[in-house]
């Protein structure tokens, strides 16, 4: 997860704001003024300083269920064995209504006390690995290394970190807070889970507040990085490289477009991007393929951006096609263009004086952090799209190379300040008694 700093941010609609969360007032008693009342955060409430106390005691318990779910297999559409571990814990923390739903997520209920908003605390079960990658994790000193360590095993921890401390100190939220486990927010899988959590499990704005967490640091996540995703096939017959000269060639087809595209302008705010990242074709280099491909990844914290980059990649690839063709006038034959959407995430912006991120960063600067708010693509994507509040922070710690083999991460001395953080901000978004 890459995070990139924002500040002009669309207020999402929101239903309904939480008891703990101050109403809108007037900044200096001027009737035009916009700011919103820092959230009042909980913190010295007894049973959520128990809470956060136990987080502190029992750092060990969380850093070692970071270390062994990380040692659990979860590729890309193959997460049913973490899942299934990340069930039998959040059963043995008590909590109700343990389940698997139809597309893989984990969900466990913890009932509200009142009728307070509804929180939902949530990591990512997927990594970016396939099947058959050594997911040990060694220590070295500090520091624990392997694949997913930090993104996002370190979430999955510090979310049942904030589930076993809210059991232990028995915090009474006023709201339903339910603690989820997603597949499919890496890659191709395209955030099938949290997209699924919004539109079936819980389809009617059930869910007042989504906190995602995910990576290592204290960064609070309010922008949502749309993307879009293709997988372009320029299609021949092929052929000899010397009987058949003449004729069009799918991958020179596909070098053309690939020029045309490197050259595209995009701008730097709203902060918009483009990357040819996969290319493939050929059998031997005495032949004409028969296919050209590349997965092209576009990017922009804007959807009208996003819109205006999609279209000038797809004149690209029109005018190379053309192009192509051009060269080789003599040539009966005929490349063919496909386009398959291989990721659509949806872009999104919030104000940073949204209540959401307000106490985010309130909850921070309780626990003595300081977070600073920006754009990335996350779980968050999609429930901001649709209008409902959500962030992700990230889970603490410090770490480094994520979607490699190298991944590390480090807790450091205050690696607890981020369960901490989680469970401050599900208190004060949902209520306490």
């Amino acid at each position: 997860m890459i995070r990139f700093n924002s500040s002009a941010r669309r207020a999402p609609i929101v239903s309904r704001f939480a008891p703990a969360l101050a109403a809108l007032v007037l900044a200096c008693g001027s009737a035009t003024a916009q700011q919103r009342a820092a959230p009042r955060v909980p913190d010295q409430n007894p049973r959520v300083r128990a809470a956060l106390e136990a987080i502190q005691r029992d750092n060990a318990w969380t850093v070692e269920q970071q270390v062994s779910i990380c040692e659990i297999p979860a590729p890309p559409f193959q997460e049913a064995q973490r899942a299934a571990e990340y069930v039998r814990r959040l059963q043995a923390l008590g909590l109700q209504n343990v389940r698997i739903d139809a597309e893989g997520n984990v969900i466990a209920e913890r009932p509200g006390a009142g009728s307070g908003p509804t929180v939902m605390l949530s990591g990512h079960l997927d990594t970016v690995f396939p099947e058959g990658t050594d997911v040990s994790v060694r220590r070295e000193g500090t520091r624990y290394h392997g694949p997913g360590i930090g993104d996002d095993c370190r979430g999955l921890a510090v979310v049942l970190a904030v589930a076993r401390a809210f059991q232990q100190a028995n915090v009474q939220t006023n709201g339903t807070v339910y603690f989820v486990g997603t597949v499919g927010e890496e890659g191709a899988g395209n955030l099938r889970g949290v997209r699924h959590l919004f539109t079936q499990e819980f389809p009617n704005r059930e869910i007042d507040y989504f906190i995602s967490v995910d990576g290592t640091g204290y960064g609070t996540t309010s922008g949502a990085v749309g993307s879009n995703r293709y997988r372009v096939s320029y299609l021949g017959p092929g052929g000899h490289s010397f009987g058949a000269f003449g004729m069009p060639n799918p991958i020179h087809a596909l070098g053309r477009a690939m020029a045309r595209i490197a050259d595209l302008q995009v701008p730097s705010s709203p902060r918009t991007t483009f990357n040819v990242g996969v290319i493939e074709g050929g059998t031997s280099v005495n032949s004409i393929s028969a296919e050209g491909i590349m997965d092209i990844d576009m990017r922009s914290v804007s959807l009208e951006e996003l819109g205006k980059l999609d279209a000038q990649v797809r004149h690209a690839l029109d005018e190379a096609l053309a192009a192509e063709h051009a060269r080789w006038p003599r040539s009966n034959v005929r490349l063919t263009l496909k386009i398959d959407t291989i990721g659509i995430r949806p872009a999104g912006r919030q104000p940073d004086d949204a209540p959401i991120v307000q106490a985010s960063l309130a909850a921070a600067r309780a626990l003595g952090l300081e977070s600073e708010t920006g754009s990335s693509s996350t779980d968050a994507n999609l429930p901001i799209s649709m209008g409902i509040p959500a962030i992700t922070i990230d889970g603490g710690g410090t770490g480094r190379g994520a979607h490699s083999l190298d991944e590390w991460y480090d807790d450091g001395t205050e690696g607890f300040k981020g369960p901490q953080w989680a469970a401050l901000l599900v208190a004060t978004l949902a209520g306490v008694r």
